[in-house]
């Protein structure tokens, strides 16, 4: 079967659908990600992207679907980074999370529902994205991110997201991914308020951040997480991690961005 001739048929103005792509595939003995790899490469855009626009080309399309991204915590933030990092195209995402949802979870956390109340989050993870991207491999870890498992979680990933709720295993998730080269988003919230940095290897961001503090968690545990914050700070998240994957210098860059949605002010900090 020549793959290139069929994507050539099946394509409308230089996008093909999702049901051709599956009939492709089925055709070739390929999988959902080797189809889309072979339009992209043969300058077809799959229909789901047809939205990306001038925003992403063919070629950093291709770019996100031959990257990995590695996200450790799929709660409030990370299930919302989980998702619209599937959407983007990002063809490999790490879930990491020993957690399973609880009832307090389901103000916020995207992939929660009663259902999938003592579900382990990861495997909610990786049946959503299975339904929203099928090209998009995750691989859920339903266990602790710590310094002595990095190398095995993180290795091979283009960018690693921060979405924990301990101030200590963040500090760990960045020292190795210092020790392994690989570029982190940084992001917390805390009621109205939330926070995104950028760690680029040889730097110490996270830790001039938290210089001096002493706890385990932040003043999320006075002031809560309503169902916005996550949304907007995993957002933003997940745009920096996506100009890392295209190689898109981050303005980020020893700075913090500071945002308060009940005075709804943004104000970037500069470290050091």
């Amino acid at each position: 079967m020549d793959i290139h001739n069929e994507l050539k048929k099946a394509a409308r103005e230089g996008f093909v659908r999702a049901v051709e792509l599956r009939r492709i595939a089925a055709s070739a003995g390929i999988d959902p990600a080797s189809a889309e790899r072979a339009a992209l490469e043969a300058g077809i855009v799959p229909e789901r992207y047809r939205r990306n626009g001038a925003t992403i080309s063919i070629e950093q399309q291709l770019k996100l679907l031959d990257s990995t991204a590695a996200v450790i915590g799929c709660g409030g933030l990370g299930g919302y980074v989980v998702e619209e990092l599937a959407r983007l195209g990002v063809g490999r995402i790490t879930a990491i999370d020993p957690d399973v949802f609880e009832e307090h979870n389901l103000n916020r956390q995207l992939f929660s529902d009663e259902p999938s109340l003592g579900r382990p989050k990861v495997a909610s993870a990786a049946a959503r994205i299975a339904l929203v991207n099928p090209a998009v491999k995750i691989v859920p870890l339903y266990e602790r991110f710590t310094a002595d498992s990095a190398e095995r979680q993180l290795l091979g990933s283009a960018v690693v997201v921060d979405a924990l709720d301990s101030v200590p295993v963040r500090r760990e998730l960045a020292a190795a991914c210092t020790r392994l080269g690989i570029p982190l988003v940084h992001g917390s919230i805390a009621g109205w308020f939330g926070q995104v940095a950028v760690q680029y290897p040889g730097e110490s961001t996270l830790e001039e951040l938290y210089a001096g503090y002493k706890g385990e968690r932040g003043v999320e545990e006075r002031l809560g997480n309503p169902a916005f914050t996550p949304a907007v700070v995993a957002s933003l998240e997940t745009a920096e991690a996506c100009k890392i994957i295209l190689g898109i210098e981050s303005e980020l860059r020893r700075r913090v961005l500071m945002i308060d949605l009940l005075a709804m002010s943004f104000e970037t900090i500069s470290l050091g």
